[in-house]
């Protein structure tokens, strides 16, 4: 799995959208028991906080140990530096896997088989993201511009599975039917700004060619941006079944 996180850590634990309190609930209502949730490739345990309010465990695990480092305390959650694909979790003794924005960085077949290991009877595992965010035709169209004109060379091979909405990931699971979620904000342009600045190309491209690609866009998103506090969107991408 690659690590493209680590260097903006606390950026990323700040800045990234937060899946909706509907959306966990649906999830976990599918789960055969509440007793203990692994939340995989964990980064700012920003799911494993929601998973702790509905479960008596959560294990939560990263390869990361920056970002292992600026996740959310708390009693329940147990945080480990771990790959996806190898967990010390034990047989049988999970009732809910969860994947936030990470799954497409993984080994398949490796983290499936580990994933049918630590699963009990009837144990889910959900795969969930979202794409690009949508606020206005302005907005959307220069967002479109720095993804795709500016950026699109600078990211990796695997982004096309969350722009493919995850339809493409192999999944050797009997998959749920999922409603649609979104995730829904009312943002200042700084706010776009500061999320825009934690994607991974972004930092590929400023590696690269010495300069911030977002400040490309700054100004003209500045002067299409709706109004002081705008309502933002980002759909959900959901890929859930069981073993």
């Amino acid at each position: 799995m690659k690590d493209n996180f680590s260097g903006h850590a606390a950026d990323y634990a700040k800045y990234r959208p937060q899946y909706s309190a509907e959306l966990i609930s649906y999830l976990v209502s599918l789960a055969p028991a509440q007793h203990l949730a692994w939340d995989c490739a964990t980064g700012n345990g920003q799911m494993a906080g929601m998973l702790s309010e509905h479960f008596a465990e959560v294990v939560a695990t990263d390869m990361s140990e920056k970002q292992v480092q600026n996740a959310a305390q708390m009693p329940n959650i147990t945080y480990k530096v771990e790959p996806a694909e190898q967990s010390t979790l034990a047989d049988a003794s999970v009732d809910f896997v969860v994947v936030a924005q990470a799954v497409h960085w993984f080994e398949f077949d490796k983290f499936y088989k580990e994933v049918k290991r630590v699963l009990r009877s009837e144990g889910v595992l959900a795969l969930v993201g979202y794409g690009l965010i949508s606020v206005s035709s302005e907005v959307d169209k220069l967002v479109q511009k720095l993804y795709e004109d500016i950026l699109g060379e600078y990211w990796d091979p695997e982004r096309r599975y969350i722009d493919e909405a995850y339809q493409t990931v192999p999944f050797p699971f009997q998959e749920l039917e999922v409603p649609e979620f979104s995730i829904n904000y009312t943002w200042a342009i700084e706010d776009i700004i500061n999320y825009l600045n934690t994607w991974s190309a972004v930092k590929h491209y400023e590696k690269k060619q010495h300069q911030n690609p977002v400040q490309l866009i700054e100004q003209e998103l500045r002067q299409v941006w709706p109004q002081q506090q705008t309502e933002v969107k980002f759909n959900i991408i959901a890929k859930v079944g069981k073993v």
